[in-house]
C-alpha cells in the first residue's frame, strides 16, 4: 500500500473518527505520519469557522456514506465498516470511491493473476498455441516469412501431439 502524501510504502494506518457515522482513513509512510501526528494542525483538515461550511461538508460526506447499491442495497458506510461488498454491481456503483482505495492497497486497479502450478498439460499446450499463433500473425505482418514458417511448423507439431 502506498502513502497518501508521497509515493513511499505506507507503514502507518490511521482511522480518525469525525463523528459516529463519519471517519477518515489515512495510510502514511513513517515520515509523513510523523509530520501528520506531531506538527500542529498543518496536515489536518481545517475546522470551518462558519457553521454553514461545516454543515455543507457533513452533508456531502453523509450523502456519500448513505449511497446504496440498487441491486443488493448495501450502503457505502456498511462496506467501509465491514470491508466487504454485497454484490458484483457494487464495484460499478461505488467505482469513484473504490478506485483510489484499490490503488492504495494493491498498487493497481487491474488484476493480473498467475497460472496454477499444476496446470494440466493440455492447458499449457493451449496457451502456448495461442502465443505461437499471435507470433505467427506478427511475423506475417512484418513479412518475416522464414520466421513465420518456423512458427507454423511449431504449431503443427503441438497440434499433432
Amino acid at each position: 500500500m502506498k502513502c497518501q502524501k508521497c509515493s513511499k510504502a505506507a507503514t502507518l494506518h490511521i482511522t480518525e473518527v469525525i463523528s459516529e457515522e463519519q471517519f477518515e482513513e489515512l495510510h502514511l509512510c513513517e515520515e509523513c505520519a510523523q509530520k501528520y501526528l506531531y506538527e500542529p494542525q498543518q496536515n489536518k483538515m481545517p475546522t470551518p469557522k462558519s457553521g454553514e461550511a461545516g454543515q455543507l461538508v457533513e452533508t456531502d460526506e453523509s450523502g456519500l456514506m448513505n449511497r446504496e447499491c440498487s441491486v443488493c442495497g448495501i450502503k457505502f458506510v456498511e462496506f467501509r465498516n465491514s470491508g466487504r461488498l454485497g454484490c458484483p454491481h457494487d464495484y460499478q456503483e461505488f467505482r469513484e470511491e473504490l478506485t483510489p482505495l484499490l490503488e492504495n492497497i494493491h498498487g493497481e486497479t487491474k488484476h493480473c493473476g498467475k497460472t496454477p502450478r499444476r496446470l494440466p498439460q493440455s492447458k499449457m499446450t493451449q496457451s502456448e498455441l495461442v502465443q505461437l499463433r499471435k507470433q505467427l500473425l506478427q511475423a506475417v505482418n512484418k513479412e518475416a516469412y522464414e520466421e513465420a514458417a518456423q512458427l507454423r511448423d511449431q504449431i503443427r507439431r503441438l497440434e499433432e501431439s
